[in-house]
């Protein structure tokens, strides 16, 4: 939550919070201590509510809808047999770009003259001609 602080403006927070509040600050750190507390008791409570009416083990996490339709609605059979076109599919892709990705690499090595250690013929006056700029992807987009 606060990756994207860095030191100096947590310190800053801290000095504004202690201004802000100035004697009462402990008093409101003890506040919001005893409201998150208070959150996770509900929600424990609600998820044992929960489990005793369905007549299932459900923790905070199986909240989620499709994690409760996998754990709690499907058996592995039935998962399977969703997940398997999928996962053809997903692999038919994965084949197919991993093929692309080597014959690019073998076109990329065969054009790159340097990698190869040849030099390109040379024009009768004894000069190699300029190369041609090569496109970048910016070019195309």
């Amino acid at each position: 939550m606060l990756d994207n602080l860095n030191w100096w403006e947590i310190g800053a927070l801290l000095l504004l919070a202690l201004l802000i509040f100035g004697d009462r600050l402990p008093t409101v750190i003890n506040d919001g201590l005893r409201m998150v507390r208070n959150l996770r008791n509900m929600a424990r409570n609600a998820t044992g509510d929960l489990s005793r009416e369905l007549g299932t083990d459900i923790q905070l996490e199986d909240l989620h809808p499709k994690a409760f339709i996998r754990k709690h609605l499907l058996t592995e059979e039935d998962e399977q047999a969703i997940r398997k076109p999928l996962q053809s599919m997903y692999d038919n892709l994965r084949s197919d770009v991993t093929g692309v990705h080597n014959e690019l690499k073998d076109v990329a090595n065969a054009a790159d003259l340097r990698g190869n250690g040849t030099r390109p013929a040379t024009a009768a006056g004894g000069t190699a001609p300029a190369p041609a700029p090569r496109p970048s992807y910016d070019d195309a987009t």
